[in-house]
């Protein structure tokens, strides 16, 4: 599902974030992502999500070469990868239903299958009550709840996910854990950055650690 080869990625030259980076998530695999802060875990999720480019090296994902996709083909992957940010991400000129049902309406499913979709993980997720509010009044955990349930909502073929759970109270980080064990038991391939070793040993996933640029078995 996902290759990368010798990935290298720098913002300045002579000093990368990434170097040499190499490994395989398999389809429908589960993978937790650690690291220090300011070891790269964000640079390469925006690499796998396509908003980066790599400064050399190879990316494979969906058995194609997408190291060097055109500004056209972009968006026909990018549709293929659910994205929960660290920033949240939300569009605050959006409703909070309205946010959610995004990947839905860029996919081009009707009005009339997307709002119950939407309101029942809204439902899920402890949001119901805030169907119609605007990002800006709600506190950074609920902000949180609603980029994942936007980034599940259509059942991605890729999942990354970075800190996810930060915002959460433990019984929370877990509830959602299930609901991301549920979406790869769906088929999607997971990878699932998160500082926490206590949420980490509570799930048997295989861990990939970043460290000095490069990724390392757990």
């Amino acid at each position: 599902m996902i290759t990368l080869n010798n990935v290298a990625l720098e913002y300045t030259p002579s000093q990368p974030v990434l170097k040499d980076v190499s490994f395989s998530l398999p389809r429908g695999s589960f993978h937790f992502l650690t690291g220090a802060s300011g070891a790269g875990k964000s640079t390469l999720l925006s690499l796998l999500s396509l908003r980066l480019r790599a400064t050399r090296g190879r990316l494979h994902m969906f058995d194609e070469d997408v190291t060097f996709l055109s500004r056209e083909l972009l968006p026909r992957y990018r549709r293929r990868i659910g994205i929960v940010q660290q920033d949240f991400g939300l569009l605050e000129h959006l409703t909070v239903a309205q946010n959610v049902a995004l990947p839905l309406k860029i996919a081009g499913e009707s009005p009339s299958h997307i709002m119950p979709k939407v309101k029942e993980l809204l439902e899920w997720v402890e949001l119901k009550d805030y169907y119609d509010a605007k990002p800006s009044i709600l506190s950074g955990g609920q902000k949180q709840r609603v980029g994942i349930a936007r980034a599940v909502i259509n059942k991605p073929d890729v999942l990354l996910a970075d800190e996810p759970t930060g915002n959460l109270d433990s019984d929370l980080a877990v509830k959602f854990m299930y609901l991301f064990e549920a979406l790869n038991q769906w088929g999607t391939t997971i990878l699932f950055a998160t500082h926490d070793e206590h949420l980490i040993s509570k799930f048997n996933y295989p861990v990939l650690k970043l460290r000095h640029g490069r990724v390392l078995p757990g």
